[in-house]
């Protein structure tokens, strides 16, 4: 599949990847693991925290359709930036805030968005999201690929 890589964690995969399904130009969302230290790790081994991974969605976009700084756009508004490690009910590292820049370019706009949504916050709620390098990305088991779509459901 032709297009652009860009990966991020905001807690449970399976919300993330739908929405980003949802938008014009993205091309195609995978739910995995990433940003951990364990080889080829597995959902019950990420959930128990033994592996250090996060839940993340790989998105492959065709940017002459949409811009990376619109999925940022959509990845901090689509959950809370201020909560360590935890998005709503899910608490663990595995559903840390995080951007996996997959280019310098991505890495500048990442930051610069960052930025602009802090101060828009303001300083009494410090955004806690990572902005790293991508690393390897471990797909899903099938099972979660498109998990809410397989059980009519949009939403966690």
């Amino acid at each position: 599949m032709y297009g652009e890589k860009a990966t991020f964690a905001a807690g449970c995969f399976w919300g993330v990847e739908a929405m980003f399904r949802r938008l014009n130009g993205v091309l195609d969302a995978t739910v995995g693991y990433t940003d951990g230290s364990t080889l080829d790790p597995n959902y019950e081994a990420v959930c128990r925290g033994d592996t250090g991974h996060a839940e993340a969605v790989e998105v492959c976009f065709d940017p002459a359709r949409i811009s990376y700084k619109k999925l940022l756009a959509v990845f901090w508004d689509s959950h809370n930036p201020t909560t360590r490690n935890r998005q709503g009910p899910d608490v663990g590292s595995q559903y840390r805030s995080a951007i996996f820049c997959h280019s310098p370019e991505q890495q500048t706009a990442a930051e610069a968005s960052r930025n602009y949504h802090q101060s828009e916050l303001g300083e009494g709620r410090p955004i806690v999201t990572q902005i790293v390098a991508a690393s390897t990305f471990y797909r899903a088991e099938e099972y979660h690929q498109r998990y809410l779509e397989k059980h009519g459901r949009g939403h966690c």
